[in-house]
Parts: structure tokens; sequence; C-alpha cells
């Protein structure tokens, strides 16, 4: 009996059980529940994840392997590159949060947040989601405007600050058309309580070094920003976006190997750059 009166009630908002259901399932969709494929569409899994058709290799795996493989080449023989899927991104902002933890960041310092904005009308809209890492320009803006060349594209293309070179002028934070620079306040989150947290006082290991969090110490007043986790990669490990983007939605690599899956993915027709009209040339690629 519930489910006679359950389906005239639909019958009389003029929506069937069925169209019900699909709705809620472009809704889940779009808050970024995954679907586990069946096996009529298991097929279809490895080009999802940008991997070759028949392939079941995690692309965590393949990249791992990549950098290795990369890192046994001279730094200047190597161009490190990103790919975001934007079809696949959740917003669940698993890599920003990743990335504050391992960079120990300040309030106010995010190197790579997700955007978010609205599309469609109800009862369908949809939600798009952007994650903006540093671009790594070809052409950085944030370069020539240095005053004390503190700021510096690197042999492997990734664009760094040498904080104890830094003044604090804040020309590079204005000079990025991507907003992806910020200052450090040298605040704590925990700042006006009866004490700061001892989490609060953990270094920092940006760029292979080890930086005391204190208010006359580099980093605080200093220009920052992301550098793809130099300290890791150099290291043997993939970003810390990359690790934790539970979607695999975020690809990194060599972009000099042309073999290697970040190079594949950055070349395909569906590529999009951020702001690519003004001629910096990211080493950031888009998939739409």
């Amino acid at each position: 009996m519930r489910e006679e009166r359950g389906g005239a009630q639909d019958s009389e908002r003029g929506m069937t059980r069925r169209e019900l259901l699909r709705r809620a399932g472009v809704l889940a969709g779009v808050v970024g529940i995954s679907q586990v494929p069946t096996a009529a569409r298991a097929g279809e899994l490895p080009e999802r994840l940008g991997l070759a058709a028949g392939s079941e290799e995690d692309p965590l795996v393949m990249m791992q392997r990549e950098l290795e493989r990369a890192l046994e080449k001279p730094v200047e023989a190597r161009k490190w590159g990103m790919v975001i899927d934007l079809r696949k991104c959740a917003g669940c902002h698993s890599c920003t949060v990743s990335c504050i933890s391992e960079n120990k960041l300040p309030p106010g310092v995010i190197y790579r947040p997700v955007f978010i904005r609205e599309e469609g009308t109800y009862p369908e809209p949809e939600l798009r989601f952007t994650p903006r890492p540093c671009m790594q320009c070809e052409a950085p803006p944030c370069v020539p405007v240095c005053p004390v060349n503190a700021t510096w594209k690197g042999a492997d293309h990734v664009v760094v600050i040498d904080y104890d070179v830094c003044i604090g002028c804040r020309l590079c934070v204005g000079a990025c058309p991507y907003g992806a620079r910020a200052m450090d306040p040298g605040t704590n989150y925990t700042d006006a309580t009866p004490a700061v947290q001892p989490y609060e006082r953990q270094p920092s290991h940006e760029y292979g070094r080890h930086w005391d969090r204190t208010q006359q110490e580099a980093p605080c007043g200093k220009a920052r920003k992301c550098h793809f986790c130099l300290h890791r990669v150099e290291r043997g490990l993939l970003p810390m976006c990359v690790t934790t983007c539970i979607c695999r939605a975020t690809y990194f690599g060599d972009l000099a190997e042309a073999k290697s899956l970040v190079s594949q993915l950055a070349s395909r027709p569906n590529r999009m750059i951020l702001l690519e009209e003004k001629g910096t040339r990211p080493l950031v690629t888009y998939l739409v």
C-alpha cells in the first residue's frame, strides 16, 4: 500500500519513480560520489584514469615509477609538470588540506585552493571544481619584478623562492595573474587562545631545508607559493596533492619524457590552459 501511495504521489507531480532515481543519481555525481563500474563498463575505467586500454595499473604506481626514472636523469633534463582532470575532481579539498599539513602553512596562505562555481538551474544544478596550484609558468611574470632576485625558475622548470633573500615587497604577489602567491603573515591558527598549539610550531621542510616558525625568521614575512613539493619529489616522493587525490584527478611527472603519463595527458585535444592569453605558458594543464 505504501508503494502504491508513493507511486500515486509521484504521478501527481508528473514524475515517475524512475525519474526520481535518475535525478538522485545526477545529484550524487555532482557532489562527487564515485560509482563502481559494472562488468559491462569495467573496460572504460583505464581510459577514464588516463591509462592505456587494457591497463589495470593504478596511476599512482605508474607515476611513482616514472618519477624514479626521471630522477636518474640530470636535473637539466627534467621538466616537471602537472595535469588536473576537472571532469574527475569531486571538490573534496583533500589536496588543499594535505598541502597545508605538508608545508605547515599559516592562516591566509593556501598553495592549492579549490575554486567552486555553480552551473545550471534547479532541479539539476551542477558544481564545478577547479584546483589551482602555482602554474610554474615558462614565462613567469613574478620573476622579473623581484628587485632582489629572490625568485627564479630552476633548472627543472619549477619557479622557486629563496626565503633568506626575499624582502617581502609583495611585487611578485601582485604580478602573478593567477593569484598563486601570498605573503606569510607570521600568525598562527591558535593565536589569541590560551596557548599556541605545538603543531603550529612545527618546522617547514620546503626546498629541502628546516624552517623554524618564529616571528623573526623566514618564511614569516616572505612570499610563499606552491613548488610541486620539491622537497618530496627530489627524494623520490610524489607531491602531496597527487597522493591524496581520492579521485585520481591530479597527475604529475616529467614533461620532457614523451611517453610519461603526464606528457600524454597534457597533449590530449581536450586540454585547457588557464589564462592562456596572458602568454605565461604554464606547465599545469587542465582536462575539460
